[in-house]
């Protein structure tokens, strides 16, 4: 891991998780505990980083750099998306074009989700939240919000797929 604070946080998530969850269990017990603990809470921050990078980058590419960020905080994305109205003039007509129509695809895209499935995912890669507080917003288990988030985006990266857009 490159980023120490990342890895500070990691570890202190597998420690708070091992005093909530198994207390209870004998001192002996407690390091396996923790060390399968931390093998899963870095392998979920590798595969929620696999993911965000790829929708975050796909997003990111159309935000205009100068645009100041928007203050609601509970902004939509395809809200969030829209081309600035100051866009660049210099930028290629062609590219805006393109760009133009892949937010209104991922707009559509979006909307044919499931309420849960856009929810955990709008949650998880655009708000940035982790498993457990998405878990708690959406008030269920952090296993259904991983299968929420896997099955939204294997859905909107089909869609994607099926009108042409490449990764």
């Amino acid at each position: 891991m490159q980023d120490e604070h990342t890895a500070l946080d990691i570890v202190q998530d597998s420690m708070m998780k091992l005093t909530e969850k198994y207390a209870h269990k004998p001192p002996a017990e407690l390091p396996p505990l923790f060390q399968r603990i931390l093998q899963n809470k870095i392998r979920d921050y590798y595969r929620r980083q696999k993911s965000r990078s790829l929708w975050v980058t796909l997003f990111s590419a159309f935000m205009p750099a100068s645009s100041e960020k928007d203050t609601d905080e509970y902004s939509d994305i395809p809200e969030s998306l829209s081309l600035a109205q100051d866009f660049d003039q210099k930028n290629n007509p062609g590219t805006a074009a393109e760009q133009s129509q892949l937010i209104e695809l991922i707009s559509k895209a979006l909307e044919t989700l499931p309420p849960r499935q856009r929810e955990a995912f709008l949650l998880r890669y655009w708000e940035e939240m982790d498993v457990s507080e998405t878990a708690k917003i959406m008030d269920c288990s952090e296993g259904s919000v991983k299968t929420h988030c896997s099955r939204a985006t294997h859905t909107l990266a089909a869609i994607l797929e099926g009108k042409g857009v490449k990764r």
